[in-house]
């Protein structure tokens, strides 16, 4: 596990939220792909949601990635392969990071998303 992911995110909550980018992009919504599209969409205060890939190499690619959204109170959370997060955004090249600017439909899948991964973090931070 690198050394910028802060809670490892179980193969199911990753499953679902592959398929919550997958849905969100199916129908219309927003997702800026790759690190530096994430990085601008946190900072101007787009970012409603963040996913980072945890075998991005060099980790430097993504690693300011956690701090910024937790100083923009944005949530994120990780997924373990970047070509899956990548096929999930709908581009056929690797993503090593995504932000949703607009879930479309998936507000309250997305929502719920969240909620899973805050709790696994706060489990963390007992």
């Amino acid at each position: 596990m690198p050394a910028y992911v802060d809670v490892q995110i179980p193969a199911e909550l990753a499953e679902k939220i592959y398929d919550l980018i997958e849905e969100i992009v199916k129908s219309g919504g927003v997702v800026k792909k790759g690190s530096n599209e994430t990085t601008k969409a946190i900072e101007r205060g787009f970012a409603k949601f963040v996913v980072v890939a945890e075998d991005v190499n060099p980790e430097e690619i993504v690693m300011h990635i956690p701090p910024l959204c937790k100083e923009k109170n944005v949530p994120y959370a990780f997924v373990p392969s970047k070509k899956e997060l990548g096929a999930a955004a709908g581009i056929e090249v690797a993503a090593s990071a995504v932000a949703v600017v607009d879930a479309g439909k998936a507000e309250k899948k997305m929502a719920e998303i969240i909620k899973e991964v805050e709790a696994l973090r706060g489990k963390k931070n007992e």
